[in-house]
Parts: C-alpha cells; structure tokens; sequence
C-alpha cells in the first residue's frame, strides 16, 4: 500500500486531469452526451493500453540502449521540469484535432492523459517502487481522469475557468518540484 501511494502521488499530478478539464471541455464541446462517453471509454482504453506496454517494454529498450537508472533520473527530470516549465508559463493548450472520431485516442488518451510527464514518471516509478504498484497507480489516475472528464461540465462550472487554471499551475509547480527531486537523485547516484 505504501508503494503504491508514493506512485499513485507523482502519477496524479503528472496525469493533471483537473488540469486537462479546460481542453477536455473545449475538445468535446458540441459533441452529444451519448458521444461523449464513447470518447472517455476510448481514452481510457487508449491511455491504459500506452502506459502498460510502456512499463512491459520500456525496461528492455532501456536495456539495449544502455541507459541506466541515474542517466533516467536526471534525463526524465530535466524533460518533466522542461513541460511543467511549458505548463507553468504558456496559457492555452488547446490544439484542434484533425479526426473527431478518434477523439478519445488523440489527443485526449494519448498525451492529454497519458502524455510525456506520465511516461517519464511510470519508467522512473518502476525502477524505485517495482511494476505491479506502479501499474497499479497508473490505472487507478487514468480511471480518476476518466471519472472527472465525465462530470467534466459539472466541475468546470464549480471551479470556474480561474478556478480550473489554477489547480492546472499549482499541479505544473508540484511537477517542477518532482523533476528536481528527481535530477538531484540521479546526480546523487553518480556520485555515489
């Protein structure tokens, strides 16, 4: 249980679901209720598929490339400072998808809930934390993100656009804290 909080954490403000609720809203917005829960059942399915043959294959790729745990470390905290820096600084993240139909895989599955900053965080926690909590952790924020882009009118309309903004700034300053946790570690088993 403890393993799999110290993942399910980062994975949460990694994923930033209640960060991602504005582009959700705008992506989906005049698409029909019905619709709508196909396209979350479709980035659900898509997210939960990437980031699990990410944990199965990732490992091995690393393997052959030669890249060890600490050059991770400092390369994937250098990349999450680099997008929570992005996140942190550019105000509107909205992009227009070419395909409607395939909606709930790009962009909302693949990066919106899943995208770089998750991917990095899941190679980094199965290193520490093992396979199982981390798959785990990653499953249970992907189902969170679906569950929140659902009620997604209901919760934008609670927290308002400012509202919204500011918990997507405070999880980019949380994530910026992470990857310097996370380049100090790497640097750290350099030296040692």
């Amino acid at each position: 249980m403890h393993n799999f909080l110290l993942c399910f954490v980062p994975l949460f403000v990694a994923v930033d679901a209640v960060g991602g609720l504005p582009m959700f809203l705008a992506l989906t917005e005049g698409i029909e209720s019905q619709k709508i829960r196909r396209v979350i059942w479709q980035s659900l399915i898509t997210g939960t598929l990437v980031a699990t043959v990410f944990v199965v294959i990732g490992k091995v790729v690393f393997r052959l490339l030669g890249i060890s745990p600490s050059d991770f470390l400092v390369a994937g905290g250098i990349l999450l400072f680099a997008i929570s820096l992005r996140d942190l600084l550019v105000m509107n993240k909205h992009s227009e998808p070419e395909d409607p139909e395939s909606l709930g895989a790009v962009p909302i599955g693949v990066p919106l809930i899943v995208g770089p900053a998750v991917l990095t965080t899941i190679m980094l926690l199965v290193d520490q934390y093992g396979v199982i909590p981390t798959i785990t952790a990653s499953i249970m924020n992907i189902l969170l993100a679906g569950f929140l882009f659902r009620f997604a009118g209901l919760i934008g309309g609670l927290l308002g656009h400012s509202g919204t903004k500011a918990v997507s700034k405070l999880a980019s300053l949380l994530l910026a804290a992470i990857a310097v946790m996370m380049v100090r570690k790497g640097i750290m088993q350099f030296v040692h």
